[in-house]
């Protein structure tokens, strides 16, 4: 038996958009692990982009704003499978249309529907597929490192990403009365993913973070896809509503000597 010991195991995978996406990552490790997986995508268009790349796992479409359609995912996963050991929540948005600004201009409506496909989607598609989960399957979401910074070209995503941390431990606790499915998020720092391309000032934001790390590298969505497919394997069985940040030390690194003396013009 492997150290995971995932073999066999039916896992569905939410919201991969490209090769570069934490949840292509994750896909690609659990297959390697002999998983089942199975794929969820926001469009028909991006099944028929995607389909050959995830072959021969089956991809489903499901737009979570739309409730009809988590209910047609429950169904032809149910229809698939009779087991689900795992859920990979890999799903964000904000909507940057209108350029960067600042925090207290954000519309309700874009406020609402960040929260609503960042974080409430965790809760309904939890919700849509208790009756299916293995009594000790885990579900993981990706987060991000901290949610009280006030990064300027992150706006309104950070408090979206807060309500999808603190739904852990209210999914935790809801689903202890009757299994023992664990919630669980990686909360990684500054990643090179094309949904990070959409973030105004995103790159200046990523080369400063990489000069923060203790490494002075950036982290990897694959280091962040190894964490993820960890907290579903069997190993991890005592982690629960707990949130593992991965960002290869920046947070405790913010006075190093070097980025003092470039932001004090000292050289």
């Amino acid at each position: 038996m492997s150290f995971l010991n995932l073999e066999n195991k039916n896992i569905l995978v939410t919201g991969v958009a490209n090769k570069k996406s934490v949840a292509f990552h994750i896909g690609e490790i659990l297959q390697k692990e002999g998983v089942n997986v199975l794929y969820s995508v926001r469009t028909e268009e991006r099944k028929k982009q995607l389909e050959k790349l995830l072959a021969p796992s089956p991809v489903y479409v499901c737009d979570v704003e739309n409730e009809d359609e988590i209910k047609t995912l429950q169904k032809s996963v149910s229809n698939e499978i009779d087991t689900l050991h795992g859920l990979v929540h890999s799903i964000a948005f904000a909507n940057y249309a209108d350029g960067l600004k600042p925090f207290h201009e954000t519309s309700k409506n874009d406020f609402l529907q960040s929260i609503d496909i960042t974080s409430y989607s965790l809760i309904q598609l939890s919700n849509a597929f208790k009756d299916l989960f293995d009594t000790n399957a885990s579900v993981v979401t990706i987060s991000i490192s901290t949610t009280s910074m006030a990064a300027e070209n992150y706006g309104y995503m950070a408090p979206a990403k807060a309500a999808l941390d603190s739904s852990l431990c209210f999914l935790a606790k809801s689903f202890s009365a009757f299994s023992k499915v664990r919630f669980n998020s990686v909360n990684s720092g500054l990643l090179k993913t094309s949904a990070s391309a959409g973030i105004p000032g995103y790159v200046d934001s990523y080369l400063h973070a990489e000069e923060l790390t203790l490494r002075k590298e950036a982290l990897t969505t694959q280091e962040v896809a190894n964490c993820a497919v960890f907290l579903l394997g069997e190993c991890s069985s005592g982690i629960n509503a707990q949130g593992i940040v991965l960002d290869a030390g920046m947070a405790i690194n913010y006075f190093d000597k070097d980025i003092v003396r470039k932001s004090r013009r000292l050289d």
